[in-house]
C-alpha cells in the first residue's frame, strides 16, 4: 500500500470511528461538555458505511471537524457525510419503534373512539374564549373549545370518520388540508357540498394512505381569520429514520383586535396580536427537552396574509418535510431560519446538542411585539373606567404618560410601547409553570408575540424540572448550566 493510501485509509478508519461517537447516552459527562459512555438505551452505532464521506473528501478537513458529538458543537464531516451537523443522527430511541406522540403545548388532542372498525372523532364548531396573555380573554371561533383546534393525531393506513357539529351562528365546512381523499369529502360549501347549517351535523369518512404535517380549517375565509383551525398529524406506519425523541407542533397566527375591543376584524389588512398555538410570548409555553436527543418541531403558518421567517438560537435544524409531505433526505437542507408562508408547515429536525435556553421566533420585527396598535385613546389612561366617558366625549380625562425620565424620550423608542407592564398575578401566571422553572428572574422580558423558548436540559436538570416538585429560585437552572460549562460568576443586572 502507498504511503498516500495507507494516509488514505487512516483517515477513513478516524471518520468512522469518530462516527460511532455519536451515539452515547446522556449522563452527567455530557453535562460537563463531554462525551458520556453508551448506555443500554443507546441506539446502535452506524455500521462503517453509514458516514459516505470518502477518505479523500475527510482528508481535506482538520480532524476535530470530522467528527461529531450529540452533546457539543461538533461538524460532523464534508457535507456529503451522513453525521455533518448532526444531519442523520438517530435519536437515543434507536430504529424500529413507533413513532413519538406529537406535543403540541397549550392544545390539547382531538379524542376519537372505534366504531365498527373506524376511528371516529367529534368536532364542534363554537365560539371560543382564548386568553392570548394573562387577563386578554379574545373571542374567536374554534373547535371543541380551544382556538386553534385539537391536534387530531391518526396513522397512515386508518380509516377515520369525523362527525362535525356546527354550533356557529352561521353555515360553515370543514377541509382537510392537504389530504388525498373522494372529492365529496374534500369540504368546499357549494363545490362539493353544501354547507352545513347552524345547529346541523355532517359527517367525513376517508382512508388514510399519507404520511405527514396536515391540518384542517373552515373553507369559509372569514372564519379562518377569526382562528378555525387544527393540526392534523398523520404518523407513517414505519417511522421515519433517523428516530426523534421529541415531535413538538407550533401553529402560529396573526388577528386585527382592536383597543377595547375582543373580536378580531376579519376584513383588516393589518395585524396587532401574533400567537403561537392560542397564546402570545411570554405566555407560550416551553418546549422542553432532554440533552442529546433527536428534536422535530413543525411549524404551520396560519396567518391571514403574513409570512414567517422563524429563527432558532444555538443550534442549526434540517428542514425535512413541508406541509404534507417528507422531504427526500438528499434535498434536506441546513438552515438556522426558514421562511414560513402562509399555509405552509415546515418540518425542523436537530441534534439538542446544546444545553439551555434558546429562543425560538418569527424575525418580522413587528411579529415580536404584543398588540401593537398605535397608543391612542383610553387604552393608554392609568386606571380609568372609560364607561362613564361614553356618553360625553367633551368630558374624557387628559392622557397622562407616567415616565418622567428623559431616557425614554431618545428618538425612536418604539412607538411609546414601554407601557405595558404586567401586574404580579399576570406575572404568576407566566412563571408559574413547570416548564419555566429555574429560568432566569427576567426571561419574559426578551419573549415577545410570536417568540417561544426551546430548553435543552442534561438528564438530571431536565429530571428537576420536569418531574421533581423540588423548589427551584429563579435562574437556579440557568446558572447550574453556566457553571458546568465552567462559567464564572460576573456581575449582572438584574
Amino acid at each position: 500500500m502507498t504511503d498516500d493510501n495507507s494516509r488514505r485509509e487512516f483517515l477513513r478508519r478516524g471518520a468512522v470511528a469518530a462516527a460511532a461517537g455519536i451515539v452515547s447516552g446522556g449522563t452527567a459527562a455530557a453535562a460537563n461538555g463531554q462525551d458520556p459512555p453508551p448506555t443500554a438505551e443507546s441506539p446502535t452505532p452506524p455500521p462503517e458505511n453509514a458516514n459516505t464521506a470518502t477518505a479523500e473528501q475527510s482528508e481535506r478537513l482538520p480532524e476535530k471537524f470530522q467528527e461529531y458529538s450529540r452533546y457539543r458543537p461538533s461538524y460532523g464531516g464534508p457535507p456529503e457525510s451522513d453525521n455533518y451537523m448532526g444531519k442523520l443522527v438517530p435519536g437515543l430511541r434507536g430504529s424500529g419503534l413507533p413513532p413519538v406522540p406529537v406535543e403540541a403545548p397549550d392544545l390539547g388532542k382531538l379524542p376519537w373512539k372505534m366504531v365498527d372498525g373506524v376511528k371516529e372523532f367529534h368536532i364542534y364548531c363554537e365560539h371560543v374564549r382564548r386568553e392570548l396573555l394573562p387577563g386578554n380573554w379574545m373571542d374567536f371561533f374554534g373547535y371543541n373549545g380551544s382556538m386553534p383546534g385539537p391536534t387530531i393525531e391518526a396513522e397512515q393506513g386508518d380509516r377515520v370518520r369525523f362527525v362535525v357539529h356546527n354550533h356557529l351562528p352561521e353555515p360553515t365546512s370543514v377541509h382537510w388540508h392537504g389530504l388525498e381523499l373522494p372529492v365529496e369529502e374534500d369540504g368546499v360549501p357549494g363545490l362539493t357540498q353544501n354547507p352545513i347549517p347552524p345547529g346541523e351535523t355532517y359527517v367525513y369518512e376517508y382512508d388514510l394512505h399519507q404520511a405527514g404535517t396536515f391540518f384542517y380549517h373552515s373553507h369559509m375565509p372569514m372564519q379562518e381569520a377569526f382562528g378555525m383551525v387544527g393540526f392534523f398529524i398523520i404518523h407513517p406506519a414505519v417511522a421515519f429514520d433517523p428516530p426523534v425523541d421529541r415531535d413538538f407542533l407550533l401553529l402560529f397566527q396573526n388577528f386585527r383586535i382592536d383597543p377595547n375591543q375582543t373580536i378580531p376584524d376579519s376584513m383588516a389588512m393589518e395585524w396587532s396580536w401574533h400567537t403561537i398555538n392560542g397564546r402570545s410570548g411570554p405566555y407560550t409555553t416551553p418546549m422542553v427537552c432532554r440533552h442529546g436527543e433527536r428534536v422535530r418541531i413543525r411549524i404551520l403558518d396560519f396567518s391571514p396574509m403574513q409570512h414567517h421567517p422563524v429563527h432558532i438560537h444555538g443550534h442549526t435544524f434540517w428542514v425535512t418535510g413541508h406541509e404534507g409531505t417528507r422531504i427526500p433526505k438528499s434535498a434536506w437542507i441546513p438552515r438556522n431560519t426558514e421562511l414560513i408562508a402562509v399555509a405552509q408547515a415546515s418540518d425542523f429536525e436537530f441534534i439538542a446538542f446544546n444545553p439551555g435556553d434558546w429562543i425560538m421566533h418569527c424575525h418580522m420585527v413587528h411579529h415580536m411585539m404584543n398588540h401593537m396598535v398605535r397608543q391612542v385613546g383610553p387604552r393608554i389612561r392609568e386606571d380609568v373606567d372609560v364607561a362613564r366617558y361614553r356618553g360625553n366625549l367633551d368630558s374624557r380625562p387628559q392622557v397622562k404618560f407616567p415616565h418622567t425620565d428623559p431616557g425614554y424620550q431618545v428618538p425612536g423608542y418604539p412607538q411609546m410601547m414601554q407601557g405595558q407592564e404586567m401586574t404580579p398575578a399576570e406575572m404568576q401566571k407566566i412563571n408559574n409553570r413547570r416548564e419555566t422553572r429555574g429560568m432566569r428572574p427576567m426571561w419574559h422580558m426578551g419573549v415577545k408575540g410570536l417568540m417561544t423558548v426551546v430548553r435543552v436540559l442534561p438528564d438530571d436538570l431536565y429530571d428537576l424540572v420536569m418531574h421533581s416538585d423540588e423548589k427551584l429560585q429563579p435562574g437556579q437552572v440557568f446558572e447550574e448550566i453556566k457553571r458546568r460549562r465552567g462559567k464564572t460568576e460576573g456581575k449582572e443586572q438584574a
